[in-house]
């Protein structure tokens, strides 16, 4: 199994990598919004309060000369809860970004800061939007969007078990080919478990959100084995100690590996897929899932240290 030190991991990167492949993506789908269609990307948040969202509006033109026209909304504070109103400095972040202010009765009277553009211009108005969640709202990861509210970019194409007639639930087994065919095979389970196609970046590893932290699932060149990782703890205090509290947790864990490599925590588990056998992959998920989520927080207050997020949700101080 492949250790931690092995891994050329960048979180920053990976992140970067994430969101330029949704950027494309979004692009893609606002270049074929129908006229009325709105496609809404909403943000996640750990209260009841209305949180930060982009909404796309598209508008057929009156007579086949005009060009088919996209109304982007960003939420302003009149459909914010109080958790999230913007600050002066967001506001004015939004200014230079180039979105109009809310305006009741204007030109185009809107709750929310608006922008009115060609269609044709899809590849500026997903930067834009993709600017102003990440930098404005301070949506960290696109795995922290909404996942309900991206269906139209991130479709899924499910591949249920079987079921035999008079047995049991089946779980077909198959031989992957390569690398490649094992990475769409990954894609496709992790899209039937989340309901939309993960996201990954560059090096190909899949990014899935677990509360303060992340997973990431990373398939091997010999397509042999799934390697299954996650940073616990950053920034840690004193190595000594941390070995001390990783070789404990060794002994106790059935399943994960945890390892030190420089100030940072891991934990890994490795899946051999030669076969590959797709609940595997799910219960190795949500193995993972549980490990990373579940013991961060206390590893980070014990290696005085600090987990990936500090909080999944995105409000702001008013």
């Amino acid at each position: 199994m492949e250790e931690p030190s092995d891994f050329e991991f960048d979180l920053d990167r990976s992140t970067a990598q994430a969101w330029s492949q949704f950027t494309q993506r979004l692009a893609e789908v606002i270049s074929v919004i129908d006229d009325g269609g709105e496609l809404t990307i909403g943000t996640l948040s750990t209260s009841d309060d209305p949180a930060p969202f982009v909404r796309f509006t598209q508008h057929d033109p009156s007579t086949p000369a005009e060009e088919p026209m996209v109304l982007v909304e960003a939420s302003g504070n009149a459909s914010l809860g109080e958790e999230f109103r913007l600050t002066s400095t967001q506001l004015e972040e939004l200014d230079t970004l180039g979105w109009q202010a809310p305006d009741a009765d204007g030109p185009r009277p809107c709750a929310n800061f608006w922008v009115y553009r060609s269609q044709d211009h899809c590849e500026e108005l997903a930067d834009l939007a993709v600017r102003t969640l990440r930098d404005v709202f301070g949506v960290q990861h696109p795995v922290f969007l909404a996942p309900d509210q991206l269906a139209e970019i991130l479709q899924p194409d499910s591949k249920p078990l079987h079921e035999t007639p008079n047995g049991p639930l089946t779980a077909p087994a198959v031989m992957p080919a390569n690398r490649d065919q094992l990475d769409e095979m990954v894609a496709a389970e992790l899209t039937e478990m989340f309901g939309h196609q993960p996201i990954s970046d560059a090096e190909g590893d899949f990014a899935i959100r677990v509360g303060s932290t992340m997973v990431f699932i990373r398939t091997t060149p010999d397509a042999e084995e799934l390697v299954l990782f996650s940073a616990l703890v950053h920034d840690i205090e004193g190595r000594s100690r941390a070995v001390e509290v990783l070789n404990d947790l060794n002994v106790q864990s059935r399943y994960g590996r945890f390892a030190l490599y420089q100030d940072r925590v891991f934990v890994t588990m490795s899946l051999m897929c030669r076969p590959f056998v797709a609940e595997h992959l799910h219960k190795g998920v949500r193995i993972m899932s549980r490990l990373a989520d579940g013991i961060d927080d206390e590893l980070a207050r014990k290696l005085r240290g600090r987990t990936t997020f500090e909080d999944p949700g995105f409000g702001t101080d008013g």
